[in-house]
C-alpha cells in the first residue's frame, strides 16, 4: 500500500472505558448470552483496532522506516501482538464458560458461572492498559502526519538548518510552515502541492541536517533521512551562501558529500538561496571553487532569493523538467514501451506546396470590383466570406456551385419531392400524358355517341317515391327524439310503479315495543289516494324540520321501497 490514510483509524479508548462500554450492553440478558455478546464485542472491538493501524510489512519502505523513526518498530508490533493474545484470551474464557453455563443445574450457579467469566474477561482487558494508552498515543501522532504518495511527483527539500528551505516551500505552494531565524524551526515533514504543466506535484519540507555519522542524528534529522532514502523525487540541496545559517560553505559542501549515497539515481540540483545579501560572484576565488566542481559534475547550480523571490521559480522549472526527463528516459526502457513501438506508425505529411492544384476559375456571383483585383493581382483573394462581407444583404450563399456531377447543366435542376417517405418521382409515369390523351379522346367518343342519353341509367318513378318516403321517416324519427329529451327534462321525479302501501298500525306497534313513541297524527299515511309528489315534499319537508342528523336513507336500502317507507328510517338512523 502506497499511500495510506492515518486518520481514518478509530479511536482507541483506555482499558477501564473498555470495559465500562461492553457491560453497559450486557443488561437484560440471559447468562449465556450475556457472556457471549461480552465475548462478541471484546472481540470486535479488539479486531477493529488491529485492522486499523497499519502493519509494517505491508505499507510502503516509506511509512515503514517513517514509523520505525517515530515510534520504534519493535514497541509497536509488542502492542500490536499483547492486544491480539488478549482476543484470543477472551474467546477462549467465553468458550470454556458457555460450556458449562450449558450444563448448569440452577439458576443461582448460572448466574455465578456468568459473573466469573465476565470478570476474568476485564481482568485479561485491564491488564492492556499499557498496551491501549500507547496505541492511542501512536494514533493521534499518526493523523497529525503529512499525507505523502511515495509514488507521485515530488520535489524533496533537504540542507543545513536556516538555510530557507521552509520560505523556498511556502512561496511555490500553498503550504504555510512556520520560518523563524533560528535552527530546527522545522521538527517534522511538511508537505505543499503546487501545478507544472497541468500536472499535481506535491512539494516535501525536510527538517534541518547536521553533518555528522547517521547514529548520532536525532529523532528529527532521521525523518529527513527516511524521506530522501525512499521517496523518488527530484532533491533540491539548499545552500545559504552567506553563510548567516551559522555554517560555512566547506560545512555545507561535508553535509553535501556525507548524504551524497541517499541522492543516487535521482534528479539533483544545488540551490544557492540569500543571493539578495551576497552573490556567487562576490564570492572568493576558494568558495567560487565549491560550486564549479558542482557543475564539473554535471550538477546545476541555480541562484535564488527566497526574500525577493528572484529566481525562485526559475528553479522549480529546472526541478519539474529534469524530473520529468528522468521518467521519459525509465520508460523507454522498460519493455512495455518496445511492445508499444512495434505497434506504432508515424505518418510524416508531405509539403502542401507540392500537391498539384487545379487552377483557380473566377466566381461569376463575385462583385466586379473583386474581379478586377483577381485579374491584376493573379491570386485567389477572395472567398465565400469576402463575397459575404462585400455584397452584405444581396449575399446568397449557392451551395450547388460546387456540385461534382457528370452534367454541369443539371447542377439546378430541381430535386424531386419526398412524400411519407418515398419519392414522388418513383410513381410518376413517363407515359401519363399521352395516356390522358387517349383518355380524353374516348371520352369524347362516347359523349358523342348518347352513351349517357341512356333512360336505363335513370330511376324509375316507384325508386323515388321510396327515397322520398324514407326522407320523412328520418325527418319524424328525429323529432320524436328531441321530443322525449324535452320532456324528460321538464318532468318531476316521480314515485316506482312498485310501491306498496304502508302499514301505520304495524310500525306503531313495532315501535312502541322498542320505547318509541310515534304520533302519526290525522294525516294519512299510506300512498292510495295521494299525489307523489306532495308525498315526497312532505317527507324531505319533515326531515329539515327534524333536530336529528340524518343519515342518507339510501344506503343499503332498496330504491323501490324508499319513499313508503321514510319515516320508519328517519327513526331508526338518527
Amino acid at each position: 500500500m502506497s499511500h495510506y490514510n492515518f486518520k481514518k483509524i478509530t479511536v482507541v479508548p483506555p482499558s477501564k472505558d473498555f470495559i465500562d462500554i461492553v457491560l453497559s450492553k450486557t443488561q437484560r440478558k440471559t447468562p449465556t448470552v450475556k457472556v457471549k455478546f461480552a465475548q462478541q464485542t471484546f472481540h470486535d472491538k479488539l479486531t477493529q483496532i488491529l485492522t486499523d493501524f497499519p502493519k509494517l510489512e505491508e505499507v510502503h519502505p516509506f511509512y515503514a522506516d517513517l514509523m520505525n523513526v517515530l515510534y520504534d518498530k519493535d514497541h509497536y508490533k509488542l502492542a500490536l501482538g499483547q492486544i491480539n493474545t488478549a482476543r484470543h484470551l477472551v474467546d477462549n474464557v467465553a468458550k470454556d464458560y458457555s460450556r458449562l453455563l450449558k450444563y448448569g443445574d440452577s439458576l443461582y450457579r448460572c448466574k455465578q458461572l456468568k459473573k466469573a467469566a465476565l470478570g476474568r474477561m476485564c481482568t485479561i482487558m485491564k491488564r492492556q492498559k499499557q498496551s491501549l494508552e500507547y496505541l492511542e498515543q501512536v494514533r493521534q501522532h499518526l493523523s497529525r502526519l503529512p499525507s505523502i504518495d511515495p509514488n507521485t511527483r515530488t520535489l524533496l527539500i533537504c540542507g543545513f538548518p536556516n538555510v530557507g528551505k521552509s520560505s523556498f516551500i511556502n512561496k511555490i505552494t500553498r503550504a504555510d510552515v512556520e520560518v523563524q531565524p533560528y535552527a530546527f524551526t522545522t521538527k517534522s515533514l511538511y508537505v505543499g502541492h503546487t501545478d507544472y504543466k497541468y500536472l499535481r506535484w506535491q512539494v516535501v519540507d525536510t527538517p534541518g541536517i547536521l553533518d555528522h555519522s547517521l547514529e548520532d542524528r536525532n529523532t528529527i534529522e532521521m525523518q529527513a533521512i527516511t524521506a530522501l532514502a525512499h521517496l523518488r523525487a527530484a532533491v533540491l540541496y539548499v545552500m545559504d551562501v552567506s553563510e548567516q545559517c551559522g555554517h560555512s560553505l566547506e560545512q555545507q559542501l561535508d553535509l553535501f558529500n556525507n548524504i551524497k549515497p541517499l541522492f543516487a539515481n535521482k534528479p539533483l540540483m544545488v540551490c544557492v538561496n540569500k543571493i539578495d545579501v551576497l552573490k556567487l560572484d562576490e564570492l572568493s576565488q576558494d568558495k567560487q571553487q565549491i560550486f564549479e566542481e558542482f557543475q564539473s559534475e554535471d550538477i546545476p547550480v541555480l541562484q535564488m532569493s527566497t526574500l525577493t523571490e528572484e529566481g525562485v521559480f526559475e528553479v522549480k522549472s529546472q526541478a519539474c523538467e529534469r524530473l520529468l526527463a528522468l521518467q521519459d528516459r525509465n520508460k523507454m526502457k522498460s519493455k512495455k514501451v518496445n511492445d508499444i513501438l512495434n505497434r506504432l506508425h508515424v505518418a510524416v505529411p508531405s509539403k502542401r506546396d507540392a500537391i498539384a492544384r487545379p487552377p483557380y476559375t473566377i466566381n461569376p456571383m463575385a462583385p466586379q470590383h473583386l474581379t478586377i483585383r483577381f485579374l491584376l493581382f493573379g491570386a485567389p483573394i477572395f472567398q465565400e466570406r469576402d463575397l459575404e462581407v462585400e455584397m452584405g444583404d444581396e449575399y446568397y450563399l449557392d451551395l450547388r456551385k460546387h456540385w461534382d456531377l457528370l452534367k454541369e447543366g443539371e447542377k439546378y435542376d430541381k430535386i424531386p419531392e419526398i412524400w411519407q417517405g418515398h419519392n414522388v418521382a418513383d410513381f410518376i409515369d413517363p407515359e401519363i400524358m399521352e395516356k390522358l390523351d387517349a383518355l380524353e379522346k374516348e371520352e369524347e367518343l362516347r359523349e358523342q355517341a348518347g352513351y349517357y342519353n341512356n333512360e336505363e341509367s335513370e330511376e324509375d318513378e316507384e325508386m323515388q317515391e321510396i327515397r322520398a318516403t324514407a326522407g320523412r321517416i328520418r325527418e319524424k324519427r328525429k323529432l320524436i327524439v328531441l321530443e322525449s329529451r324535452e320532456k324528460r327534462t321538464i318532468e318531476k321525479p316521480r314515485l316506482p310503479r312498485t310501491a306498496k302501501k304502508l302499514d301505520t298500525k304495524r310500525m306503531t306497534s313495532e315501535m312502541g315495543e322498542l320505547g318509541v313513541d310515534v304520533d302519526v297524527g290525522d294525516e294519512e299515511t299510506h300512498l292510495e289516494g295521494q299525489d307523489p309528489e306532495s308525498v315526497t315534499k312532505k317527507a324531505m319537508k319533515r326531515r329539515e324540520n327534524s333536530p336529528w342528523k340524518w343519515i342518507p336513507t339510501d344506503q343499503g336500502v332498496d330504491q323501490e321501497q324508499y319513499l313508503e317507507t321514510s319515516l320508519v328510517s328517519e327513526i331508526l338512523w338518527c
